[in-house]
C-alpha cells in the first residue's frame, strides 16, 4: 500500500498519521511526502524513520521534491494544503474593506468557507486541486482522496468533480463554544463518556442526538440550554429558526448565512499552523529524529507532538476504507449517498460515518423541515462554487444569484467585486483570463 501526502499541513498531521498508520493499523506501507525544502525532508525522514523503527512495522517514508514521485502508484491521497492561506485571505479582506460603516456590506463578507471570501478561498483550492488532479490522473487514477482543506465542503466536491472517491475532515464538533465538550460541561456530564451525532453540511452542523454514560438521551435537555440563551443569541436565534441546536464552533456557521446583526468574522482566522507552534514542532520532531523514543525526554517530545496534532484522523479512515474495514467515525464529509434523506444524493454532507467491510451504511437522517431547506441552499451554492472553480463561468454567476449567504445585497454589483477579486489574484487563477 503506497499513501501520498499533499499539502503544507502534512508535517503538522505526520505525527498522528504514523501512530494510526503503524501502532494502530499495523500496516506495512510505503509513505510518500512532498517537501521541497532540503532541511525540513531531513527533519521529517529522520523523525519518521525512528518512529518506524520503534513500531516493528516494516514500512517506509520518503518526503519526495517532485509531485510525480511522491503520488506513483498511490492507493490514497490525503491532501491538506492551500495556496498562502493566510496572505491571501488578508488580501480578499484589506480589497472587501474593514471600514465599520461600509454602505456595500462586503466588509462581513471577509469569510473563510462562505460568502465572497469562501467563493475566493474556493477558487484558489480549485486551481491547485485541478493541477493536482492532471497529475493524478497519469499517476494514480484510481486513488482515494481524504481532503482536510478548506473549505472541506467544497474540496470534496473538486476531488468528486475529477472523478475521485473523496471523504472529507474537517475540524470536527467536539471543541470550542457551543462544542461538544462545552455543552457536556453545561450539563454535568463528561464529554469522555458522552455520544453525540451531529449531521448537516460540513462546518454546518446541527445536534441530533447526546446521551450521557448511563445512555440517557439529553437532546431535551440541551435544546432548553439553548432556548435559553445560554449557548449563545446565535444558536438561540436558530433554534428558533431551523428547529435544531448548532453544535461546533458555532459561530463559523455564520459564514454561510446572511449578515447576523451580532456576529462579524474574525479578522485573522488560524487558517494555518501559527509560527510559534510550528518551531516547537520542529523542535520535538528533531528530539525525536535525533535520540528515538529511547530517552525520556524523546518521550516527552513525541507525547507532546501527538497532543497538539490536529484531532482529523485521515490514516484511521483511509486504511478502513482501503482494507474493507468495519469503522465508527463522527463528523464525516462525503457525497450523500442517502445518508440525510431530507437532501439530494449529490450533496455534500457531513455526518456520522459506519463502514461495514469498508462499505457505508446510511443511517438516514432526517433534518427538520426548515433546517433541510438552508442546507440545500448552502450546499447548492458550495458545488456552484467548486465548479466555478474550474473554469465555468456561469457557475460563477449563478453560486452569486443563489448563495445565501449574500441575501439583502446588491447581485449585480457583486458579480463586479467578483470579477475584480479574480483579478486581484490572476496570478495563481489562471481559467478565467479577461473577465467574460
Amino acid at each position: 500500500m503506497k499513501i501520498a501526502l499533499i499539502g503544507q499541513e502534512i508535517p503538522a498531521l505526520l505525527p498522528s498519521l504514523l501512530a494510526d498508520l503503524l501502532f494502530a493499523g499495523h500496516e506495512a506501507a510505503e509513505i510518500c511526502a512532498e517537501e521541497k525544502n532540503e532541511t525540513m525532508s531531513s527533519l521529517l525522514e529522520a523523525y519518521a524513520d525512528r518512529i518506524i523503527r520503534h513500531s516493528g512495522v516494516d514500512a517506509r517514508f520518503r518526503a519526495c521534491s517532485a509531485l510525480e514521485d511522491t503520488l506513483c502508484g498511490a492507493d490514497a491521497v490525503v491532501y491538506a494544503g492551500d495556496y498562502m492561506a493566510s496572505s491571501r485571505f488578508q488580501q480578499d479582506r484589506e480589497a472587501l474593506g474593514g471600514d465599520e460603516n461600509d454602505p456595500e456590506g462586503l466588509s462581513d463578507q471577509a469569510r473563510v468557507n462562505g460568502g465572497l471570501g469562501g467563493l475566493m478561498h474556493t477558487l484558489r483550492q480549485g486551481e491547485k486541486i485541478r493541477q493536482l488532479c492532471d497529475d493524478m490522473d497519469g499517476l494514480c487514477p484510481k486513488a482515494l482522496v481524504i481532503t482536510l482543506g478548506e473549505p472541506v465542503a467544497r474540496t470534496v466536491e473538486l476531488f468528486s468533480l475529477r472523478g475521485y472517491r473523496c471523504y472529507g475532515l474537517g475540524k470536527g464538533i467536539a471543541k470550542g463554544p457551543g462544542g461538544v465538550e462545552d455543552i457536556c460541561r453545561r450539563l454535568g456530564l463528561d464529554a469522555r463518556k458522552a455520544a453525540a451525532h451531529a449531521a448537516g453540511l460540513p462546518g454546518f452542523e446541527f445536534l441530533l442526538s447526546l446521551t450521557g454514560e448511563d445512555g440517557q438521551e439529553q437532546l431535551d435537555r440541551v435544546t432548553e440550554l439553548a432556548r435559553r440563551g445560554e449557548l449563545g443569541r446565535l444558536c438561540a436565534r436558530w433554534l428558533e429558526r431551523y428547529g435544531a441546536v448548532a453544535v461546533g464552533r458555532v459561530t463559523e456557521h455564520a459564514e454561510f448565512l446572511p449578515a447576523q446583526p451580532d456576529y462579524a468574522p474574525e479578522e485573522r482566522p488560524a487558517l494555518t499552523e501559527s509560527v510559534e507552534r510550528r518551531k516547537e514542532r520542529i523542535l520535538w520532531m528533531n528530539t525525536v529524529g535525533q535520540q528515538g523514543l529511547d530517552t525520556q525526554e524523546a518521550k516527552m517530545a513525541q507525547v507532546w507532538l501527538l497532543s497538539r496534532a490536529p484531532a482529523a484522523r485521515p490514516m484511521q479512515l483511509a486504511l478502513a476504507l482501503l482494507r474493507g474495514e468495519d469503522l465508527e467515525m463522527p463528523t464525516v464529509a462525503r457525497k450523500n449517498r442517502g445518508e440525510i434523506v431530507s437532501l439530494a444524493r449529490e450533496a455534500v454532507i457531513q455526518s456520522d460515518l459506519t463502514l461495514k467491510g469498508g462499505a457505508e451504511q446510511p443511517h438516514g437522517v432526517r433534518l427538520p423541515p426548515e433546517l433541510a431547506d438552508v442546507c440545500a441552499e448552502i450546499d447548492e451554492a458550495g458545488r456552484l462554487a467548486a465548479r466555478a472553480a474550474f473554469g465555468d463561468r456561469s457557475a460563477l454567476r449563478e453560486c452569486i444569484e443563489l448563495d445565501p449567504a449574500l441575501e439583502g445585497l446588491d447581485r449585480l454589483y457583486l458579480r463586479e467585486v467578483v470579477d475584480k477579486l479574480i483579478d486581484m489574484h490572476s496570478d495563481i487563477l489562471t481559467l478565467f483570463g479577461d473577465g467574460e
